[in-house]
């Protein structure tokens, strides 16, 4: 039994997938369609100017950012339970438990590349770079980050590459269409952060590029630990290690990037999803042996066979 095929294990009418999409979806769908009819008249830079004025705190502003992500994925948790019957291993893997070593190896490999990247950009142009080390609000972040960031991947991984991408699968009966609609779904829900504005539609390729990364790993590996590990690890070193006055991550991280947000488009959309996420496929593909892509990614989603009593 594939990944997808593991919502074949509960219930799945109609009203149930609607109800459930739409409820724990709300949190981004009213976010896009707020930046959508009102983002051309409002001053985020501005508005968040208040805030911190309001209560000057990054770390205050991260939690409360985050919290929410926490009340819905347990909403999902729920629903996923009680109305699909299903359990909720069923929603991250095919395996018999969760595998940790795929998260954490994820989360190291991510960690690893983004830090020599970081060092890299430092090491080219260090004048739009600076240290804004804090040793104690850089330990409150930490332990927000901590606490509260693996909610909020959680939410995303588990919406979008776990039970979005698993219902709509044996909707289209393939897998193909599932692990392209949530990438596009998750990278237009992605569409109203301030990057947006700071460096144009053409960060979109980043968030669905993102999207489809994490999906090719979920398929391949059959089960969200290597998605949720990477993303993780991305989200978590997004915070802590350098953060910029225009991202949606304000935060107080060891160094902060003052230069202009149109230089840093390249660094920050082609050299990841057409250079470093072709690599990471490839570590992640060696190590696990992935075989097989064409049917992994492409092939058809059928009901498991049920298995017939022998009579001995």
């Amino acid at each position: 039994m594939n990944y997808i095929q593991l919502a074949y294990k509960g219930k799945n009418e109609l009203w149930i997938f609607i109800m459930t999409t739409i409820l724990v979806s709300g949190l981004f769908i009213a976010n896009l369609i707020f930046f959508i009819f009102f983002g051309d008249q409002i001053d985020f830079a501005e508005e968040q100017r208040k805030m911190m004025e309001l209560i000057p705190s990054k770390n205050f502003w991260l939690a409360a950012n985050l919290l929410p992500f926490a009340f819905l994925l347990g909403l999902l948790f729920l629903f996923v339970r009680f109305l699909h019957q299903r359990s909720l291993l069923s929603l991250t893997t095919t395996r018999k438990k969760i595998d940790f070593k795929r998260v954490f190896f994820a989360f190291s490999l991510i960690a690893i590349i983004t830090i020599f990247s970081f060092g890299l950009s430092y090491y080219l142009d260090p004048t739009n770079i600076e240290l804004q080390f804090d040793p104690v609000k850089f330990t409150i972040l930490l332990i927000v980050s901590l606490l509260l960031f693996p909610l909020q991947v959680g939410l995303e991984e588990f919406l979008f590459r776990g039970y979005l991408m698993q219902q709509i699968g044996i909707m289209v009966r393939n897998k193909w269409f599932p692990l392209l609609i949530t990438s596009v779904i998750f990278g237009i829900f992605h569409g109203a952060n301030p990057e947006v504005g700071e460096l144009g539609p053409v960060i979109m390729i980043f968030y669905i590029g993102t999207g489809l990364l994490l999906g090719i790993m979920t398929l391949m590996d059959d089960g969200l630990e290597l998605a949720l590990g990477f993303h993780f690890g991305n989200n978590f070193l997004a915070a802590t290690l350098v953060t910029a006055e225009w991202t949606a991550l304000q935060t107080d991280a060891i160094f902060i990037y003052t230069g202009d947000s149109g230089g840093n488009t390249i660094l920050e959309i082609i050299l990841p999803v057409f250079i470093i996420y072709p690599i990471f496929l490839l570590i992640l593909a060696k190590r696990y042996k992935w075989t097989d892509w064409k049917n992994r990614l492409f092939g058809k989603v059928d009901p498991p066979e049920e298995e017939v009593p022998v009579i001995e």
